[in-house]
């Protein structure tokens, strides 16, 4: 089993050769085999799934289907079903997986079953997780017209979480569909091009040849995909890959199999833009000749389309736009030819920092103009953008800083502050870890030397609820504790337990948050790694705080026998899937750090 599991979470060709290209330092694959315990979680509470497949000239679709949390599920060890309202006429991936047939006869594949992938995802709390697997049986009943109630059921290979980069809130409700071709043929109609421009986020299906296949999303302000041609010669669509996580599961996929099948939804009217097209992957300078301050593009030329008006069984409201999004970057032969401007940008400056140890500091900005940035609130994070003072271009060769390759220099940071505490709304506070460019320069950044830096906005919703007598646990680790400092004046810390994770090079920060906080120690349960953490000078202060030290990692026993009313974790991704598979059947509220 070892073995089988090694062997199926190991790089294919395509990744290697783009990690490789792109000068990304090696790192393990976190694909985890089967349905893991929090890609089950994920999915029951995601309204929507986008699926893929490759049709009979194996060329990839994409579809979406849902409405509400619940319609997918796990039914079995590793198996999932789904069952939707869908169009049954001209939806891609249901025609290729279950046929015309629409009279409730269960269609069970021959062999392994068609390949099939999937992305749970969740708009509104921009959560999402990646699945690939085997079609195990289906069925599709008509209930209208065009309309028909598909179950699917699929045997789950693999799964990955996401990270919510680029991902625009919206709060997803079923509608029914109702469906009319509107286009099949080449070029696209106007109406297809409006949808396109409009759109903020689209799915995209890949295939490494016919071994496994990767649904994903792709996310930004809306029109940052661009029409290349569209015209009898042919149509060309090409889009920025922004930085993510260097992965290249997609793009590896690519690399093999330049095919992708690609999904444009309308949230507002249910109208969707099928397509699946052959596609070239450009970097450097390829990439920034076709589209302005691009170091990496994916160009797809369309080979097959289909346009449906109200073919989708869902529909989106507007929500908060991911503090990510960069400007839309036109193409080199558009007349704006450069970064659309936003005349409302409003900058923060660095006015105060303290490096607590070598590698955690805090640091203060003031905002230059207050009125026009978004009031922020404890519990949510800050978009700061270092691209002016840390992008020096494309360079295929980079090695001293070859993390910097395709690097947007957006960030965002949770607020550890709160506004009674500084000037109002006017600054705000950042508790950091120095790990890559970004929190390198500001480390190495001298605040007697003014430094002003874009600021984007204010997102997220991480608040922290202490009812009347509620018992409240928070699970950190090392800077995750920074949402609870902004939030700690609101609770009741005799009502609090905090589980810390720390290492023993940071224990400074430990004594210096105490001094801060009278009382959060004796609720604080500090667990520390290291050598000898014993013989530190920060160790000793320790034992003195009143905080309960202990030298090993936080373990499953730690906490299940807490019978806290409200739970909250703030961590780095192996220690919040652990948590998350020991408090199985409880709710954790949890914020990443893997943006």
């Amino acid at each position: 089993m070892a073995a089988i599991i090694e062997a199926e979470t190991q790089w294919h060709k395509g990744e290697e050769e783009m990690q490789e290209w792109l000068r990304v330092p090696h790192l393990d694959n976190p694909t985890t085999p089967g349905l893991a315990g929090y890609a089950a979680r994920q999915l029951i509470s995601s309204p929507l799934v986008a699926l893929g497949t490759l049709d009979s000239e194996d060329r990839p679709w994409t579809t979406i289907w849902g409405g509400e949390a619940g319609f997918s599920q796990p039914v079995a060890q590793s198996i999932i079903g789904m069952k939707a309202t869908v169009d049954r006429t001209f939806d891609p991936v249901l025609r290729i997986l279950l046929g015309e047939k629409a009279d409730g006869e269960v269609v069970r594949p021959e062999g392994p079953g068609k390949m099939v992938s999937g992305l749970g995802i969740d708009l509104e709390s921009r959560n999402r997780v990646k699945l690939a697997g085997r079609m195990i049986a289906g069925a599709l009943s008509a209930t209208e017209p065009d309309i028909g109630d598909v179950q699917l059921v699929v045997k789950i290979e693999q799964s990955l979480g996401n990270c919510p980069k680029y991902l625009n809130k919206k709060h997803i409700i079923p509608h029914l569909p109702h469906p009319t071709l509107v286009s099949d043929s080449l070029p696209l109609p106007k109406a297809a091009l409006d949808l396109i421009e409009k759109s903020d986020l689209f799915f995209i299906s890949s295939s490494n040849h016919k071994l496994d296949m990767d649904t994903n999303h792709r996310g930004g302000p809306q029109g940052f995909v661009r029409v290349l041609s569209n015209d009898e010669s042919g149509v060309t669509i090409v889009y920025p890959e922004y930085s993510g996580n260097r992965l290249y599961q997609t793009l590896g996929n690519l690399r093999t199999t330049p095919r992708a099948g690609i999904t444009f939804p309308d949230f507002d009217t249910g109208d969707v833009l099928y397509l699946t097209g052959t596609t070239e992957v450009l970097a450097g300078k390829d990439a920034s000749d076709l589209i302005a301050h691009t170091n990496l593009a994916v160009k797809i030329r369309v080979d097959a389309v289909r346009f449906i008006s109200e073919g989708l069984g869902f529909r989106g409201q507007e929500g908060e736009r991911s503090p990510y999004n960069p400007p839309v970057r036109f193409l080199s032969s558009e007349s704006k030819n450069a970064v659309a401007k936003n005349n409302k940008q409003v900058m923060a400056k660095l006015i105060d920092k303290k490096l607590i140890t070598p590698t955690i500091g805090r640091f203060r900005f003031h905002i230059a103009d207050p009125e026009k940035a978004s009031k922020w609130k404890p519990g949510q994070y800050v978009a700061l953008s270092f691209e002016d003072e840390l992008d020096i271009g494309y360079s295929h060769m980079r090695d001293d800083d070859p993390k910097s390759l395709n690097d947007d220099f957006l960030r965002t940071f949770t607020v550890s502050s709160r506004q009674d505490v500084l000037d109002g709304h006017a600054q705000f506070e950042i508790t950091i870890r120095r790990v890559g460019p970004v929190t390198d320069f500001l480390f190495r950044h001298n605040v007697r030397s003014e430094l002003q830096v874009p600021l984007q906005g204010f997102g997220g919703e991480f608040f922290i609820q202490q009812g009347e007598g509620e018992k409240v646990s928070f699970i950190a680790g090392g800077v995750g504790i920074t949402p609870l400092l902004a939030q700690i004046y609101d609770l009741d810390l005799k009502r609090l337990n905090f589980y810390w994770t720390l290492r023993e090079n940071d224990l400074a920060f430990a004594n210096e948050i105490f001094e801060r906080i009278p009382g959060l120690a004796e609720s604080t349960k500090l667990f520390v790694t290291g050598k000898k953490p014993e013989m530190t000078d920060a160790w000793k202060r320790l034992t003195l705080s009143g905080a309960t030290l202990e030298r090993r990692r936080l373990n499953k026993d730690d906490i299940t026998g807490d019978t806290a009313d409200r739970w909250y974790m703030c961590a780095g991704p192996s220690l919040k899937n652990s948590v998350l598979g020991w408090m199985s059947g409880k709710t954790v509220t949890y914020e990443d750090f893997n943006y």
